[in-house]
């Protein structure tokens, strides 16, 4: 590079000297040779030659010149025109500014833009007068944290849709704790970018309710109206622990025996309601699968002896909150397992399976949600298998397997639990792809007693390698059962004979 820009810097002398050179060498041959003609000729030409080539590039350098010279001259009438537009620009936000901090300030709309990410890149005042938060609690936080997880689950399709580049208007109430109603007219605006996708969208939120909707008997409007703001501040502004509130306020009673849903909510801020986690490993000793884990609900009272583990899931279910439980726990799986730095590259390859509910399988807001929720934390989909149960794909064969669809299409893997416990069903997840089948654990506890069981879990094994799927033994609880599956070919084992639940964050 060097080299070039020195031969640059004396190549107009080297055309110069060898005019000069050769006009000294014809003077010379002319001198001595005795006015040779052949010399004289030769030489003169070289000479005439030397003079054009050197004519030619001063004509050259002389247009090159002009040329740039022509071009600067339009940049520069470019550039004072570009300066004038961002002057006349600059005079007309200006003169804008007082009219839009005008309307910011004076528009009882509740406004506010989210990026493809969820994130808050704009607001205005009436949107902080409503959620009682300060700006920095809004600007550049997710749309979770600013309305709350309970609100967020419930509007997850629509955030969505949205983002899909829909135009979304919908109407939500919210009902406070002193009986008053709040009417919301909710209008999602999608946002383009110069390159013509899906930026963002704007959050447009009208507070239609009626003075009849705030009015109490005995309380005047004022102290309503007062109240009603406390309870919208209560129920829309939470963070984590609001989603849930949920389903904790209906069963509270039934699981503590105590009416005060305030020490059922200290009580799980305490952590005595929590996430475990059960060690899924490979059988084969010389195995080089990673193991996964099984995720678990527990309360305190569970792991204290006082209650058997998921007694409170029955009641959970009679009150239809089993979705609201299933999307707390895999928010937080999801946030506990972004937040993993994992050094061993085998645990690196490890999954999380979570088990789904019935009321879940049939919510067709659960994808989306998940889809969100994955994005929020910038987790992969593959780092997350659902569980399934055998008795659900038994009884809605077309139900599951368009929910296996979508959840696979937001990278997720697929489970079958309980496999096994009816009937074998090998012909009911044709229409879909699983990834794991997990033998149920009554089959497993009998295969050491039971030749029909073992016969049967070594069908279904073999039958699971033709099609591509792994097989999991469940209420695996002793060397001897575990010796057996190894024999057997099963792929992976879980029970007590292999780890104790452990809890989550441990």
């Amino acid at each position: 590079m060097k080299a070039r820009i020195i031969f640059r810097a004396v190549r107009p002398f080297i055309s110069a000297l060898a005019v000069i050179a050769t006009s000294t060498a014809l003077v010379f041959t002319i001198y001595f040779t005795e006015l040779g003609l052949q010399w004289v000729t030769f030489l003169g030409g070289i000479l005439v030659a030397a003079i054009l080539s050197e004519a030619t590039r001063v004509s050259r350098v002389e247009w090159l010149a002009a040329r740039r010279s022509a071009q600067l001259s339009v940049f520069k009438d470019k550039l004072e025109h570009e300066k004038q537009l961002r002057k006349w620009a600059e005079d007309a936000l200006a003169a804008g500014k007082p009219r839009l901090r005008l309307i910011d300030e004076v528009l009882p709309v509740m406004v506010a833009f989210f990026d493809t990410e969820g994130l808050c890149r704009y607001h205005n005042r009436a949107l902080v007068d409503w959620l009682h938060l300060r700006p920095d609690q809004i600007d550049g936080q997710h749309i979770r944290k600013i309305l709350g997880s309970h609100v967020y689950q419930e509007t997850a399709t629509s955030v969505r849709q949205a983002l899909d580049g829909q135009h979304v208007h919908y109407e939500r109430t919210q009902e406070m704790t002193n009986g008053a109603i709040y009417r919301l007219l909710v209008e999602h605006i999608p946002q383009l970018g110069e390159d013509g996708k899906v930026a963002g969208f704007f959050m447009l939120m009208n507070d239609i309710t009626s003075r009849g909707d705030l009015h109490q008997p005995g309380i005047d409007a004022k102290t309503a109206a007062r109240a009603s703001d406390e309870a919208a501040l209560h129920a829309l502004v939470h963070n984590e622990v609001s989603n849930q509130d949920t389903y904790v306020e209906s069963f509270s009673e039934q699981v503590s025996g105590q009416k005060d849903v305030n020490l059922i909510k200290a009580a799980i801020e305490k952590g005595d309601f929590s996430l475990y986690c059960q060690l899924i490993s490979p059988v084969a000793p010389d195995s080089t699968e990673a193991g996964h884990y099984e995720v678990l609900v527990r309360l305190l009272e569970e792991e204290e002896g006082m209650m058997p583990p998921g007694a409170f899931f029955p009641l959970a279910e009679k009150y239809g909150l089993m979705p609201h439980l299933d999307r707390w726990v895999v928010q937080h799986v999801t946030e506990w397992a972004s937040n993993q730095n994992v050094a061993d590259e085998k645990r690196k390859d490890s999954l999380y399976f979570i088990n789904l509910s019935g009321a879940t399988i049939g919510d067709h807001s659960f994808p989306e949600f998940l889809q969100l929720t994955l994005m929020e934390y910038g987790l992969p989909g593959a780092a997350l298998c659902f569980e399934i149960a055998n008795s659900e794909l038994t009884a809605r064969p077309a139900v599951v397997a368009e929910f296996a669809q979508r959840i696979r299409q937001c990278g997720c893997l697929v489970a079958i639990s309980g496999f096994g416990h009816d009937r074998i069903s090998f012909d009911l997840i044709r229409g879909f792809r699983v990834e794991f089948l997990k033998i149920d654990g009554s089959i497993i506890f009998n295969i050491l007693r039971n030749p029909v069981e073992l016969a049967k879990i070594t069908a279904v094994n073999r039958v699971a390698k033709m099609i591509g799927v792994k097989t999991i033994a469940e209420l695996v609880e002793s060397e001897e059962t575990i010796a057996k599956l190894r024999e057997v070919g099963i792929d992976y084992a879980q029970g007590f004979g292999i780890s104790r639940p452990r809890p989550l964050a441990g």
